[in-house]
């Protein structure tokens, strides 16, 4: 993975003389676990949230210490005092709003996945470039050391030639067709919601697929639920990923190589430890320094102070090529969100 610190120069003027100033667009459950990380690290300050009930924006500043509260998110991107704003609405509305933000001058952090689709996920990260301002997918699990670790191991070849990795996500919700994630007309379904963790940690390991192959099933409003993917890697290795919005089970990963494996323990977004086996031996790596989204914070800082035009953890190339196989996937399936009124484009899917 090439380092764009060390390949091009400064994309915009970086912040490094003074804290970062966050906007926090939303208000939900994701957006307060993102005040506490930007507060439990240096170089950041929160100081606007947004929500459309203005009641609420005041509740979260004030519960946080935030100097300013709004009810429109059209005030934030306004706010002349916020550098970077972090999207945490439902994917759906994250196109426009991350277009807006880019519009005005302001890096941004939106909440996986980056949009709905391919293309729109593409004009974002293309608009930010010509913009010159920072937009990085909200994937934390990349930017977490164990992660980071295991994945170091299997690129210098500690299992040998990787052969094939399974990554499953199953999480049960009581079915609610008024749930998000049963809901399309808000961007429902397990893929997106779920199985961009399985496919991401997939497509780390292993890489892009040469050809992909689809199982699944949708619930009665249309939404994918239950989804099977395998792919063959171009270096022939082979992939299972398996996510389900209604079923219970172990969520490890394993990756096989030919001289040993490689399993991480713990939830798939947030792993607590990784086994080594190669051969009679066998080694557990414990997670150690388990920050959750503190280290996605970090990192979106470090971009910042250095005045890169993307993550090194989190490439838009991989951000793409990732929503690449997801579209893919429900396309197969058959699912379509009534926000796509764009025709399909053949690029936008594999093979």
């Amino acid at each position: 993975m090439t380092d764009p610190s060390t390949a091009t120069p400064p994309a915009y003027t970086p912040i490094a003389d003074r804290p970062v100033r966050w906007g926090l667009l939303a208000a939900g459950g994701i957006a307060r676990a993102l005040a506490q990380a930007i507060a439990a690290v240096e170089g950041g300050e929160v100081v606007a949230v947004a929500a459309r009930d203005g009641d609420r924006a005041r509740s979260f500043a004030e519960e946080f210490g935030i100097p300013r509260a709004y009810g429109s998110y059209a005030e934030l991107v306004d706010d002349a005092e916020v550098d970077a704003v972090y999207i945490s609405s439902t994917h759906p509305f994250h196109r426009e709003q991350a277009l807006a933000c880019v519009r005005a001058g302001k890096h941004v952090l939106v909440e996986k996945p980056t949009t709905l689709t391919v293309h729109d996920t593409e004009e974002v990260l293309e608009a930010a470039r010509a913009a010159g301002v920072l937009a990085v997918e909200a994937m934390w699990t990349r930017c977490q050391p164990i992660v980071l670790d295991a994945l170091a191991r299997v690129r210098r070849g500690d299992i040998g030639t990787v052969r094939s990795v399974h990554a499953a996500l199953p999480v049960p919700f009581d079915y609610d067709e008024s749930h998000r994630l049963f809901d399309l007309a808000n961007g429902g379904g397990a893929l997106l919601d779920l199985g961009i963790y399985p496919v991401t940690l997939a497509h780390l390991f292993a890489g892009h697929p040469t050809h992909l192959h689809v199982l699944g099933s949708r619930v009665a409003t249309g939404a994918d639920a239950l989804v099977a993917l395998q792919w063959m890697t171009t270096e022939g290795a082979v992939v299972q990923v398996l996510t389900d919005s209604l079923s219970h089970g172990s969520t490890e990963t394993l990756v096989r190589g030919s001289e040993g494996s490689l399993q991480l323990h713990g939830p798939i977004n947030n792993p607590t430890s990784f086994t080594v086996r190669r051969g009679e031996e066998e080694q557990l790596v414990d997670g150690g320094d388990r920050r959750g989204y503190e280290h996605e914070v970090e990192e979106f800082h470090r971009c910042l102070e250095l005045g890169l035009p993307e993550s090194p953890l989190i490439p838009h190339a991989d951000t793409v090529a990732i929503m690449t196989i997801l579209e893919s996937a429900r396309r197969e399936l058959g699912v379509r969100y009534p926000q796509e009124d764009e025709p399909l484009h053949t690029a936008d899917v594999v093979p």
